[in-house]
């Protein structure tokens, strides 16, 4: 087992009730699922352990049945997350090469230089 890190990315702000019903589930409160919001925007920062991160995100995933309304719109593993998780891995990507003069392709005659 280990511990696997991701975010549950909610489709809408809590509304004042779930706020409430949330504050009163013990299992929003365990160290494992936190609430991050700002305007617009809001989702929880999960740390789960299991086998593989599919289980961990269920296991996440569970806890929102006793929070009736409340919509899960992604999964996100961030920078910090792929690199807890052991799934960063280091990319290159190399600029295009030079761009040669071209013939024009709009069709219309290229002027001739002076």
């Amino acid at each position: 087992m280990r511990i696997w890190y991701f975010n549950l990315v909610l489709q809408e702000d809590l509304t004042e009730e779930q706020d409430d019903a949330l504050a009163k589930l013990a299992s929003f409160h365990d160290g494992r699922i936190s609430l991050a919001e700002r305007p617009g925007y809001s989702w929880f920062v999960c740390s789960f352990e299991a086998e593989t991160l599919t289980q961990a995100i269920a296991d996440a995933l569970s806890r929102f049945v006793d929070l009736p309304g409340v919509l899960v719109r992604s999964v996100e593993l961030d920078e910090i997350a792929l690199d807890e998780n052991g799934m960063w891995t280091p990319a290159m990507v190399l600029p295009p090469p030079p761009a040669e003069a071209a013939p024009s392709t709009s069709g219309a005659p290229s002027r001739p230089k002076p």
